[in-house]
């Protein structure tokens, strides 16, 4: 059986050469830095600082301006939820199934996460309810966190709900924890920010989207509908609907109107909680989305 953490080690070296690999290391490292920490001392500013770190109070007494330092925590907790209902095993943008994305996802933050040393947990299932991995250090850990993503997702599982891996999350876990949800194109209702604003209170939170098959194909993107081949792979061009469907401009509108709607009331969401979000289509986005992620995270977007 081919090692899941391999492949992500692969595609780090692939897509990230040195330079960016430290980077990126140090975009991990600076999630929790001045964030809900213990308090150290005060300094001066310098440019550069994150202006949320002046303490106004101490600036006014001072007459120039202090920023707040605080201890680093050197151990942290990384737990990753994620939905693996039938949704997951659904082909991406790129033709991938969904799930290989997120085991990508999940597989490079908690690689680097191992790096530094943190525990990795999992909280993965569908509507039918949630499984657990508690946290612990070690790649053979890591790897069997990736191969219960890999293996739980199938066609033949029951329906996405990762409100349901949110809630478990809420209900246990009290402590403090960097939380990674890997979901696919979620349209938010009432409930989800409920659950968002609830985990948003006690814990550090980034939001990784797969994104969905393009159904309506070539359409969709204003190019002409070819009918697939025998045997050619859906999703490639021709889309996932029926032809006439797929040819349709204004089936193509409505669908590429929905999904916009949809990314939109998601992505609004996140901005007003405080949640970094970045998307991938592809294995082949992933690093550079987390390195988007993670920085989003640092600046506070």
């Amino acid at each position: 059986m081919a090692s899941l953490l391999r492949r992500v080690k692969s595609k780090m070296s692939i897509f990230a050469h040195r330079k960016a690999r430290g980077m990126l290391e140090g975009e991990y490292g600076s999630v929790f830095k001045g964030r809900s920490l213990d308090f150290d001392d005060l300094r001066a500013y310098v440019p550069g600082d994150e202006v949320r770190d002046i303490d106004w109070k101490a600036t006014a007494r001072h007459g120039s301006p202090l920023v707040r330092r605080y201890a680093a925590v050197r151990r942290q907790t990384l737990l990753l939820v994620t939905d693996t209902g039938r949704n997951m095993a659904a082909e991406s943008r790129d033709g991938e199934e969904k799930k290989d994305i997120a085991v990508m996802a999940m597989g490079v933050v908690g690689y680097l996460a191992q790096r530094h040393g943190d525990a990795v947990g999992l909280v993965c299932g569908d509507t039918g309810g949630s499984r657990t991995i508690p946290a612990k250090a070690g790649e053979a850990h890591l790897e069997r966190v990736l191969r219960e993503v890999h293996d739980g997702a199938s066609l033949a599982g029951e329906p996405s709900r990762i409100e349901t891996q949110l809630e478990y999350v809420a209900q246990r876990f009290p402590q403090r924890l960097l939380l990674l949800v890997v979901a696919d194109e979620l349209l938010p209702g009432t409930e989800t920010e409920r659950l968002l604003r609830r985990l948003r209170a006690q814990h550090e939170i980034l939001w990784l989207t797969v994104r969905d098959a393009e159904l309506a194909g070539a359409a969709a993107t204003g190019d002409s509908y070819d009918v697939a081949a025998p045997g050619q792979r859906s999703g490639q061009q021709s889309g996932l609907l029926p032809g006439r469907l797929a040819a349709s401009p204004a089936v193509a509108a409505a669908y590429t109107r929905a999904r916009d709607e949809r990314d939109a009331a998601r992505t609004s969401l996140l901005r007003r909680l405080g949640i970094a979000e970045a998307d991938a289509g592809s294995s082949h986005d992933v690093v550079p989305a987390v390195f988007a992620l993670l920085e989003r995270h640092r600046r506070g977007r």
